[in-house]
């Protein structure tokens, strides 16, 4: 089921006198491919949540439209809809089972669509062996882990067979090596139902390893759109390169000057044909190559050991940041109280912006 959002925008009133009305999403634009999983990315307050809200029904937009396919579904309340969702605090009920739990929606069908008691035991139980909690049936919330629980949550949200699944922050309540194993588990679970899915999250690693498009929002507006891979390496501005990478892209004061990049007074990369101008300069971590006639001097501070690679941590007058991390083969070797280290750059992983507007030059 494809999902088209036209102009949709959502604002809340100001909660006094003198506050300004906060626009929570600002003429959203896009249509969710059928059968794809779409990794809604921003920071904390971005609209992100809210975007959930509207396509679920929870929330009614100042203005736009959506549609499901060719209907629409703007003013249909939420239960008419056929959405799944899962929100970051399961929100499962303590005093039943999970197999209750995950019948419960089931028991509200109506018409032609209401099932027998058997029936919809049998759905439970198909539903339960896709998201592998099959031998859990008989315990109640209190009795599983928290992966046990989103397991739980999401089995409910697909047992009705939802035209879109919606999820909001479902893995920030799990630790790391959990999110992980459920992350993946999320993905395996979307391809095999083919249901078109919305993942939210603020962690940008968790967008990218399992969406198949992400959208960037920063304050309500979405900034980019595209596949994980090309968002990471052609970012339209300055806070989607920011956001996007871990560690962060290194950000520097810079300058075109007579057809080079310069940071400082070093001549760091060639920018012919670009227009001198006052520039902020990001280079990725993995675009450093250490080399001792490199045109790129940093302050030496220390070097960490991380097996295959090796990050070293310097500092620059120009840089924007604390300090400079880059990640380079553990088979450079650096010497013991080395004050200087110089590089040269892979041109693919440096990024102009402009310094007034912040966009991509």
């Amino acid at each position: 089921m494809k999902v088209v959002l036209e102009n949709l925008t959502k604002c809340f009133p100001a909660r006094s006198k003198k506050g300004s009305i906060v626009t929570a999403v600002d003429h959203f634009n896009f249509e969710i491919p059928d059968g794809k999983l779409i990794g809604l990315l921003g920071p904390s307050g971005c609209g992100k949540s809210t975007t959930l809200n509207l396509i679920s029904g929870l929330e009614t937009p100042t203005s736009g439209r959506i549609f499901f396919g060719d209907e629409d579904v703007t003013d249909m309340p939420p239960e008419a809809r056929g959405v799944g969702l899962v929100f970051q605090n399961y929100a499962l009920y303590p005093h039943l089972t999970v197999a209750e739990n995950i019948i419960f929606p089931l028991q509200n069908l109506k018409g032609d669509k209401k099932m027998t008691k058997e029936a919809m035991l049998r759905k439970a139980m198909e539903t339960a062996k896709l998201v592998q909690i099959e031998g859990l049936l008989e315990r109640k919330p209190r009795e599983l882990s928290g992966g046990q629980q989103q397991r739980v949550a999401i089995a409910r949200a697909l047992v009705k067979i939802p035209r879109v699944l919606l999820l909001d922050e479902p893995l920030s309540n799990l630790d790391a090596r959990l999110r992980l194993q459920t992350r993946e588990e999320l993905r395996r679970i979307q391809q095999e139902t083919g249901v078109t899915t919305i993942f939210v999250t603020h962690d940008q690693e968790e967008a990218m390893s399992i969406s198949d498009l992400i959208i960037v929002m920063k304050d309500g507006k979405v900034h980019q759109i595209g596949k994980p891979q090309d968002v990471y390496d052609e970012p339209v501005n300055l806070f989607v390169a920011q956001f996007l990478g871990t560690p962060q892209i290194n950000v520097f004061e810079g300058e075109i000057r007579g057809g080079k990049v310069y940071i400082g007074e070093e001549a760091v990369l060639d920018a012919e044909g670009k227009a001198d101008r006052a520039v902020w300069v990001g280079i990725r971590p993995e675009g450093f190559i250490p080399d001792p006639e490199g045109p790129f001097t940093c302050q030496m501070k220390q070097v960490e050991v991380m097996g295959r690679d090796v990050s070293v941590v310097s500092t620059h007058a120009k840089m924007t940041g604390r300090s400079i991390r880059s990640i380079v083969s553990s088979e450079n070797r650096f010497a013991p109280g080395q004050k200087e280290v110089r590089f040269r750059l892979k041109p693919y992983k440096v990024f102009l912006f402009d310094r007034e507007s912040e966009e991509r030059v």
